[in-house]
């Protein structure tokens, strides 16, 4: 059978059987800040086994890409050495959520592997809980599998946990017989073959996990009201066994890649030594294309970072094939090519896939062969000690210098025979983050901060701030150190980007108190007062409390137009864009993204008119709180990293957004007025900023530059604004000429001083010695200037070139290749004396040496020493 067709038979046989066939979920969870990557089918019904969330179907199946390659479920170091290990894979998986149990999961499990794919029944073994008689006695009466291949195994093997608490329970795992031949452990006396003896014969292919506990704290297990089916099979592993290989990457998933990597690098599978290599790219840029195509993008930190080292272990093994320009993102078309029709979001994704790709590639690449020449230097310096491992240090300095990763370190160690001190890495890593610590507490931080207030904790604010703007019989709960914590409020306490609101509490006797700044600490909404107002406030005081509306209004029109900002993003760069940070205040938004290359000014024109279009459309914000589970189902877009309970509050704007957030927002679009970007730039690798403006800031922005332009077009003496672009362009042009005329005359200028240099040269035996003061803007100006002399002195000559370069002297010494090689002169040892007489001192190649000083009234005396210098050198 193709994988198309093995694809397509799982997902039919569980439909007719009432399963609710479902997409995939995206490899990038946004929504679970517990996982860097999707690493089960289960993760998308993570909700329903917690007893968090529903699905309107009690039985559904699926096929899911996972990818395993950081945390828990970490492959990566195996792919390639083996012939079944890859980060990505795709999980064949059905579920049943309180419906179908044991008996109906064994019974379909063993037909489909019997029946429809006609797998050798000889061959497939099924292993149970030690403890769950219910299963083993069901494989023996639902199926007919032979008595002696049902084995017990403990909770290693066949228990699985969600987590240390929550939902787990037996499992029964079904492993597949290669065959004697295929035992990795083939002559070892002491290896015994068997199911779950790691020697290759045996492979796990699908597990039925049947979820009936609950564990608590303590480690109690407690029976769950309600029992769930959980299964997963390994998709490449079932392909290999359809289509009689032992290897994953003898599949038809993989030998089209592979055959694409030979085309590209002229190599060949067949060959032991490029197998691996081979092995690796393939799995490697299947992982990168689904990730980044569902918005991951490389860099320095969390699953970026994995990507990042993904991305550079294929870079470093295709050195090994003889790759040393940027090539993976070749192989992108072949993956869409390959998969592109289970997974039809590939092809609108390519493009961007191999632009981000390629990037890296190359970014990487410029230090890689330097990277290898400093690992080449450590293993000698190794041998010379006698040491089998690299230093902790050693590896730290090849990961802070040259973006090494630990583990590509590691591989190439292992290469060469060595370890690496890991523990001596991970001290390097230790001081280093706390070198960033004390960095970035030393650093400016304007973010106001939570602060700690012991007699607030355990305390609740009733917020009514999105309903009302003042509340007149508010109730002081407690004051201390300035901060006010009142028994209902409509102060917004800073949170998700949005600053707090600022306004007044006033007093039954008419005294009133500044509020300066809200924030929040737990479920506490703290009051900041000005530290002037007046007396404390005590507890048990009835007040009004009433925000700043007007600036409330401009925090609104910025957090909506952010909504607003992201959809055009979306809508204009890509679905790949998640926000990834944010600042909402009276005077500006800010938005951070993830995005891998600048925006265009044609695409920020596009946006900021896709976000005027909303605005002008006055279309109607609305917002309502409903279970998170629901608002996932109706697409609501959430923040990764932020904690969301089980009710959460839905922000929908038109068509255009719907998302959950727990900011302040206007009544419709049109009360923005008008919005504006400023600027666009670069916080991080594969991270924008955006900044922009809104309402009366925007409009006072345009006329602050419609004013500038007016005083340009007076200065260009023209009376019509856009006639300045014109005249600035023409005096552009001009300046382009003169500067061309000066360097012509400074071109003839030089011509003038090298024949006066020449024409004062000095014969000592066959050499011509000659030398002169210059002036000179910079250094490069300078050696080009070296370069004209040496390419005019005779045959066997010397040229030194003095000058004085912000305040500090400097001499460039030119040597003739017939003085290098009949009279043995060499430029590094004459710089070196020569500089010595300024000061300093210098050295560098044969032909050309740079050697700098301190006393530049020195340069005349060291003029008249160089022809007794060459003369030494000659002797």
């Amino acid at each position: 059978m193709q994988s198309s067709e093995v694809r397509q038979s799982f997902l039919d046989f569980f439909s007719v059987r009432d399963h609710e066939v479902v997409l995939r979920s995206s490899v990038v969870p946004w929504d679970d800040p517990t996982l860097l990557f999707t690493n089960a089918g289960m993760n998308q019904f993570k909700d329903v086994f917690l007893g968090t969330g529903s699905r309107p179907y009690k039985r559904a199946t699926d096929v899911q890409t996972v990818i395993r390659a950081g945390g828990k479920h970490n492959d990566l170091e195996d792919v390639g050495k083996d012939t079944y290990h890859q980060t990505l894979f795709e999980m064949l998986g059905n579920w049943s959520f309180g419906d179908y149990y044991k008996r109906d999961a064994i019974h379909w499990a063993w037909q489909l592997l019997t029946d429809v794919w006609q797998m050798p029944k000889e061959k497939l073994w099924a292993t149970v809980f030690r403890e769950d008689d219910e299963a083993e006695t069901l494989w023996l009466e639902c199926t007919d599998i032979s008595r002696n291949q049902v084995l017990r195994f403990g909770e290693k093997e066949n228990f699985w946990e969600m987590g240390i608490t929550g939902p787990c329970g037996p499992c029964s795992e079904i492993h597949y017989d290669y065959g004697p031949d295929q035992c990795a452990m083939v002559g070892d006396p002491d290896h015994v073959c068997g199911v779950n003896a790691d020697c290759g014969r045996y492979m796990e292919i699908w597990n039925l996990v049947f979820i009936q506990y609950n564990r608590d704290e303590k480690g109690v297990l407690t029976t769950l009201p309600a029992k769930h089916v959980d299964t997963g099979m390994g998709f490449e592993r079932v392909v290999a066994i359809q289509q009689g290989v032992s290897s994953n990457y003898d599949t038809d998933l993989f030998t089209p890649l592979i055959s694409r990597i030979g085309d590209i690098t002229g190599q060949s599978y067949a060959m032991d030594t490029t197998a691996v290599a081979m092995r690796v790219l393939a799995d490697h840029i299947r992982t990168l294309t689904f990730a980044i195509t569902d918005g991951a993008l490389p860099s320095n930190e969390g699953r970026g970072y994995v990507l990042r080292r993904i991305l550079r272990r294929a870079s470093r093994f295709g050195r090994t094939l003889g790759q040393h320009e940027p090539f993976l993102y070749r192989l992108v078309p072949a993956v869409v090519e390959l998969m592109g029709e289970a997974y039809p979001e590939l092809a609108n994704s390519m493009e961007r896939v191999g632009t981000i790709v390629k990037a890296e590639e190359e970014s990487f690449g410029r230090t890689l062969d330097r990277g290898l020449e400093l690992f080449g230097t450590m293993v000698a310096r190794a041998g010379q000690e006698k040491r089998t491992e690299i230093m902790g240090g050693e590896a730290f300095k090849l990961y802070d210098t040259y973006g090494f990763p630990v583990d590509l370190t590691q591989l190439i160690a292992e290469e060469q025979g060595l370890n690496v001190d890991l523990e001596g890495f991970d001290r390097e890593m230790a001081h280093q983050r706390a070198r960033s610590r004390r960095s970035a507490t030393g650093a400016d931080d304007t973010k106001s901060k939570t602060p700690c207030v012991p007699e607030a904790t355990g305390l609740h604010s009733e917020f009514l701030g999105y309903e009302s703007s003042e509340i007149i019989d508010a109730e002081i709960v407690v004051e201390t150190n300035g901060w006010v914590v009142l028994s209902k409020t409509p102060f917004y306490a800073e949170s998700g980007g949005q600053v707090g609101d600022t306004g007044w509490i006033t007093v039954e006797d008419g005294a009133r108190y500044r509020i300066v700044d809200t924030v929040k600490q737990d479920d506490t909404v703290l009051h900041r007062r000005d530290p002037e107002d007046g007396r404390p406030l005590q507890p048990g005081m009835t007040v009004a409390a009433a925000i700043d509306v007007q600036r409330r209004q401009s925090i609104m029109r910025n957090h909506t137009a952010t909504h607003l900002l992201h959809a055009a993003l979306r809508n204009v760069l890509g679905d790949h864009v998640h926000q990834t940070g944010s600042l909402v205040a009276p005077d500006r938004l800010r938005f951070d993204f993830s995005h891998f290359s600048a925006v265009t000014k044609d695409e920020m024109d596009e946006i900021e008119h896709f976000v005027n279009r909303q605005i002008w459309a006055d279309v109607k914000v609305d917002w309502s709180i409903t279970a998170l589970d629901e608002a996932k189902q109706m697409g609501a877009m959430a923040l990764f990293g932020e904690k969301y309970g089980n009710e959460v509050r839905v922000v929908k704007i038109g068509d255009a957004s719907l998302e959950l957030c727990g900011g302040t927002h206007l009544n419709a679009t049109g009360e923005t007025g008008l919005f504006r970007l400023l600027r666009e730039s670069s916080v991080a690798s594969g991270v924008r900023r955006i900044e922009a403006l809104t309402g009366e800031a925007a409009y006072r922005t345009i006329k602050q530059d419609e004013r500038a332009l007016k005083d340009l077009a007076g200065i260009l003496n023209t009376t019509e604004a856009h006639e300045a672009v014109h005249r600035a362009e023409a005096l552009q042009s001009r300046i382009r000429d003169l500067e061309r005329e000066v360097k012509r005359m400074s071109s003839a200028s030089k011509q003038d001083w090298l024949d006066h240099m020449l024409s004062v040269s000095q014969r000592i035996g066959e050499i011509t010695v000659a030398s002169a003061q210059v002036e000179s803007p910079d250094v490069d100006t300078l050696r080009a200037m070296a370069d004209t002399v040496r390419g005019k002195l005779p045959d066997a000559a010397v040229g030194v070139l003095f000058s004085v370069i912000n305040d500090r002297p400097l001499v460039i010494t030119v040597v003739t290749d017939k003085a290098i090689s009949g009279h043995r002169l060499a430029a590094g040892r004459l710089a070196k004396e020569i500089a010595a007489v300024i000061g300093g001192g210098g050295g560098g190649k044969a032909h050309m040496a740079q050697a700098g000083g301190k006393d530049a009234s020195a340069i005349p005396e060291a003029m008249q020493r160089v022809p007794e210098i060459v003369r030494e050198h000659l002797q």
